[in-house]
């Protein structure tokens, strides 16, 4: 009994002057434990009178519940206590300016291409996507380009081998489109392209692309000229007015460059337009007969026209920027200006 009331005294002693859970945990351990004091105790209950086993019992288990209440109450005061120390560490001053959560922004290209996709989706086009790895038989041959074409050579296209290329523009997804041969057809395919160009203010080896496709009986170049003006009309003003220039691609017969008047000095000449009056926007055409019967398209019934517009030109167009690269350098104090 008097070995029972001093190991009860100890530990209770020991609680009182303990600092921090590690040195609780310990005497938990040395006094509660396997191998604990209060357990070895017990060990001896096989020596006693049968009589006074219970009674022994009995006050093992009450110095037992002694301790483990006192540890718990010293548990939950240390954490207190150090949750007190902690809030006076970090203390918050509430009258500090709050940090400003700085938004991001739309980018000019996409601000750009958002325009042009409202315009040609309320003339009732639709928007495709295709691959930017792409085979050369979509990019190049389908199009009417032979083997034998200057823009199949290494210096203008990124080759990952001899039937695959990094895609020079995004007409391959309007041969793809025919080849369905779910007509009329009437899309746009915006998309980055690549080629092998050097960087400067007007060139990047990748940039971005829209190019337009219209399939039906009865299509003519009427058509595409009414079509293409009033995308000018709407994207840089009511104003503008449009001319058409001879100009040769090879998935397009006849074929045109399209010019838009200058939108800063209504063709008067300045700055902007380099004194001629004239901003050169798109290259366009109708659709070349060959063309339709690669995509299994019959040319007797079925005409077309195709465009293309580079969207970095529209951007720095309609926002006056000078230096496309400027486009790309992720620099906040240029993009926040849009």
């Amino acid at each position: 009994m008097a070995s029972l009331e001093e190991i009860r005294e100890e530990a209770l002693s020991r609680i009182r002057s303990a600092e921090g859970l590690d040195a609780l945990n310990d005497i938990r351990v040395e006094v509660l434990g396997k191998k604990g004091a209060l357990t070895a105790l017990m060990k001896n209950l096989k020596d006693m009178a049968p009589e006074e086993r219970p009674k022994f019992g009995q006050m093992v288990n009450e110095v037992r519940q002694t301790i483990e209440n006192a540890l718990e109450a010293a548990k939950k005061a240390g954490a207190a206590k150090a949750q007190e120390l902690r809030l006076k560490a970090e203390v918050i001053d509430v009258t500090l300016p709050a940090k400003l959560q700085k938004m991001g922004h739309r980018h000019p290209n996409t601000l750009a291409l958002e325009e042009l996709e409202r315009i040609f989706i309320g003339m009732g086009y639709e928007v495709v996507e295709g691959p930017e790895i792409e085979y050369d038989l979509y990019n190049f041959e389908k199009l009417n380009i032979p083997a034998n074409h200057p823009a199949k050579d290494e210096q203008d296209t990124f080759y990952i081998n001899k039937e695959i290329v990094l895609r020079t523009q995004t007409s391959p997804v309007q041969a793809r489109i025919m080849e369905q041969g779910k007509l009329p057809i009437r899309m746009i395919a915006p998309g980055r392209v690549f080629r092998s160009d050097e960087v400067d203010a007007t060139h990047s080896p990748s940039f971005h692309q829209i190019e337009g496709l219209v399939v039906d009986e009865h299509i003519t170049f009427s058509d595409l000229k009414g079509t293409l003006e009033l995308f000018a009309k709407e994207l840089f003003g009511a104003d503008t007015k449009v001319k058409f220039r001879p100009h040769h691609f090879p998935f397009t017969e006849p074929s045109a460059e399209m010019d838009v008047s200058c939108f800063k000095c209504g063709g008067k000449g300045c700055r902007f337009c380099k004194g001629e009056g004239w901003i050169e926007i798109l290259g366009c055409g109708m659709v070349h007969p060959h063309v339709f019967e690669m995509c299994g398209i019959d040319p007797d019934r079925y005409t077309g026209f195709a465009f293309g517009v580079g969207l970095e030109r529209i951007s720095l167009l309609k926002y006056e920027i000078d230096d496309m690269r400027l486009l790309y350098e992720n620099d906040d104090r240029f993009l926040k200006q849009f």
